[in-house]
C-alpha cells in the first residue's frame, strides 16, 4: 500500500513533464512561423515589392511621327487567262500531223496541225478551171458585141440582136465573178486544213491524236486549248459601300493593284485596274473588278487564288502611332500621352484610319509627342511612369499587311472615320 503511492506520484510527474515539453515545442513552432511571415527574408521581399509598386509605373512609349500612309482596299481574287481559245477543226478530214508539244509556248500564226488537203485542193482546181472556161466565153461574147454594134449602126441588123448580145456579155461577166467567189471560198477552205495558233499563248493537253478523222460539226473534236498568260488578269469583288471612294479614285487616273500570296502576303506581281463592272450584283451586294498583270515570270496561273490590294489613295504627312497605343473607354478612343515630367495624361483622339499595325490620328495628337504603347494596367490620369524604349512606328513601306481575309475585312471597316471623342 505504502509502496504503490510513490509509483503513482512518479508516473504523474512524468506525464506532466511530457505535456510541458509538447506545449513548449508548439510555442517554438508558432514563434518560428511568425518570424518567417513577418521578419524573415520572404517578408522583406514582399515589403520591397509593395514599396516598388508604389513607385513610377514601368511602361514602353514611342514618339508620334508624321508619314505618308497608303490607303488600300483588300479582297480575294481569282487569276484568269486574259484570252482562252479552244482550237477546233473548221473542215472535215484526217489529221495528218500535230506540230506542237503539250505545254509549248506558241506565237500567233504558228502551225499547230495539218488536215489532209487533197479533196479541198481538187475543189480549188475545179473552181479555177471553171473560171477560165467562163472567161473564154466572156471574151468571145464581147467580140460579138462589138461586131453587132457596128452592124446595128449601119442598120445592117436589127438593134434588138445587139441588145441581146449586150445582155449575154453582162451575164458572162457575172459568171466570172461567181467563179472568182467560188475560187476564194475553195482557197479559204483549203487554208483551213492548216490549223494555226490564233494568238500568243501556251498550249494545254492535246485532245486528239495524229491520224484521227476530225469533223468541223463535232463539238468534241477540239485539237487543243491555248491560254494567254502574258499578260494575265485577275477578277475580284468589293462591297458596294466602297464604290464612292473607288469611283473617285478611278477618276483621278489608273490605280495600282498588288497580287499577294495567300499564305505569306508576299507581293507576287503589280498591275493596273482595268475594269469596274457597270452594275452591282444584287445577290451579294458586291461589284466585280478586273485587273491586269504583266506576269513576266509566270508567277500567276489561271485558277489561282490570290490576295488583292488596290491602292486608292495616299494620306500625305499624317500623324501616325502604333495601334497598340490606342485605348477605348466610355467616351471613345484615347491614348496615354507622356508629358515632360514623366507623368501621363489621358488624351482623347479622333481616329481617321486604323489597321493591325498603325493608326492614323485625325486630331488630338501632334508629331514628336510621346504615347504609351505597353504597360496600361496601373495607369491613371497623372500617374508617374518610368519610360523604356519601344520599337519605332514602322513606315508604310515596311509594315506587313494583314495575313488573312478576316483581318482584311476588319481593315476595310476601320477605314471609315471614327466619331469624334468629347474633349
Amino acid at each position: 500500500m505504502h509502496g504503490e503511492l510513490p509509483k503513482r506520484l512518479l508516473t504523474k510527474a512524468r506525464g506532466s513533464t511530457r505535456r510541458t515539453l509538447a506545449v513548449a515545442f508548439i510555442l517554438l513552432a508558432i514563434l518560428g512561423a511568425l518570424y518567417y511571415v513577418f521578419g524573415g527574408p520572404a517578408a522583406q521581399q514582399r515589403r520591397a515589392g509593395r514599396f516598388a509598386a508604389e513607385g513610377p509605373v514601368p511602361v514602353l512609349a514611342t514618339t508620334v511621327t508624321r508619314a505618308d500612309v497608303p490607303v488600300y482596299l483588300d479582297a480575294v481574287g481569282t487569276i484568269k487567262a486574259l484570252n482562252t481559245v479552244t482550237v477546233r477543226p473548221q473542215v472535215d478530214g484526217r489529221l495528218l500531223s500535230v506540230n506542237f508539244k503539250e505545254g509549248d509556248d506558241v506565237k500567233k500564226g504558228d502551225v499547230l496541225a495539218l488536215i489532209d488537203p487533197v479533196i479541198y485542193q481538187a475543189q480549188l482546181d475545179q473552181a479555177v478551171a471553171k473560171k477560165a472556161q467562163d472567161e473564154a466565153q466572156l471574151a468571145n461574147s464581147r467580140i460579138d458585141l462589138e461586131r453587132y454594134e457596128k452592124l446595128a449602126a449601119t442598120a445592117a441588123i436589127n438593134k434588138q440582136q445587139a441588145d441581146t448580145q449586150r445582155a449575154l456579155v453582162a451575164q458572162n461577166v457575172a459568171l466570172v465573178k461567181a467563179d472568182q467567189a467560188a475560187i476564194d471560198n475553195a482557197r479559204a477552205t483549203l487554208g483551213y486544213t492548216t490549223i494555226t495558233a490564233p494568238l500568243d499563248g501556251r498550249t494545254g493537253i492535246r485532245m486528239v491524236d495524229e491520224g484521227n478523222y476530225v469533223r468541223a460539226a463535232d463539238a468534241t473534236s477540239a485539237i487543243v486549248v491555248i491560254t494567254q498568260l502574258r499578260p494575265i488578269s485577275a477578277l475580284f469583288n468589293l462591297p458596294q459601300q466602297e464604290l464612292p471612294q473607288l469611283n473617285a479614285a478611278v477618276a483621278k487616273g489608273p490605280l495600282t493593284v498588288e497580287a499577294q500570296r495567300s499564305d505569306t502576303d508576299e507581293v507576287i506581281d503589280r498591275g493596273v485596274l482595268r475594269v469596274v463592272d457597270n452594275q452591282v450584283d444584287q445577290t451579294t451586294g458586291t461589284v466585280k473588278l478586273k485587273a491586269e498583270f504583266p506576269n513576266a515570270n509566270l508567277q500567276l496561273w489561271p485558277g489561282q487564288f490570290v490576295n488583292i490590294r488596290l491602292l486608292i489613295d495616299t494620306l500625305k504627312q499624317v500623324v501616325v502611332i502604333p495601334t497598340g497605343a490606342v485605348q477605348r473607354g466610355p467616351t471613345g478612343t484615347f491614348v496615354y500621352a507622356v508629358k515632360d515630367d514623366n507623368a501621363v495624361a489621358m488624351r482623347p483622339i479622333v481616329v481617321q484610319k486604323q489597321d493591325e499595325i498603325q493608326t492614323v490620328v485625325k486630331s488630338g495628337l501632334e508629331a514628336d509627342e510621346r504615347v504609351v504603347t505597353t504597360g496600361f494596367v496601373r495607369l491613371t490620369e497623372g500617374s508617374k511612369v518610368a519610360v523604356g524604349s519601344a520599337n519605332a512606328t514602322p513606315t508604310p513601306a515596311e509594315r506587313a499587311p494583314p495575313r488573312d481575309g478576316q483581318k482584311r475585312q476588319r481593315q476595310r471597316r476601320s477605314n471609315a472615320p471614327t466619331p469624334s471623342v468629347p474633349q
